[in-house]
């Protein structure tokens, strides 16, 4: 059973669809989960493949896929968190479920590409790149159960 997990948010963006080609909706300075502008960039992952585990200890994550389909996963081991525990998994599509999940602090996170042959995310992050508030984990750390792609 896929629970929500406390603070994390999925807002459906809006696709406008132009002569030239498609505009993608990101976030907005004025959303309530904009904590400020750190860095942006793009994350391509092959389908099939799972990047699994990492937290952050002050970053917060605005994901948004830009290319295919991808699946989040958000693990909850925070003492005293009252969704400790859970697994939350999200999938989010470039073309059937264009939304931002914003994942704030001390979650771990790991996603899978899900289509063929490659597939992006945008995080817009709050803080700019810093290795050292970034901990990893191997993927059999937590056992989710991946399913194949």
């Amino acid at each position: 059973m896929n629970r929500v997990i406390h603070d994390i948010g999925i807002e459906p963006q809006r696709v406008i669809d132009t002569d030239g080609g498609t505009v993608l909706h990101a976030l907005k300075a004025g959303d309530s989960s904009f904590h400020g502008f750190g860095e942006a960039y793009v994350s391509e992952i092959g389908a099939g493949r799972i990047r699994a585990w990492k937290r952050h200890r002050r970053m917060t994550l605005n994901l948004v896929v830009v290319q295919g389909a991808v699946r989040f996963v958000i693990h909850d081991d925070r003492p005293g968190s009252p969704t400790l525990g859970v697994y939350q998994e999200v999938l989010l599509s470039r073309e059937s479920n264009h939304a931002r999940l914003t994942v704030p602090p001390l979650l771990w996170l790991g996603f899978q590409g899900l289509s063929t042959p490659m597939n992006a995310l945008l995080n817009i992050a709050n803080l700019e790149h810093d290795p050292e508030e970034i901990d990893r984990a191997p993927v059999e750390q937590y056992p989710f159960p991946w399913p194949s792609a």
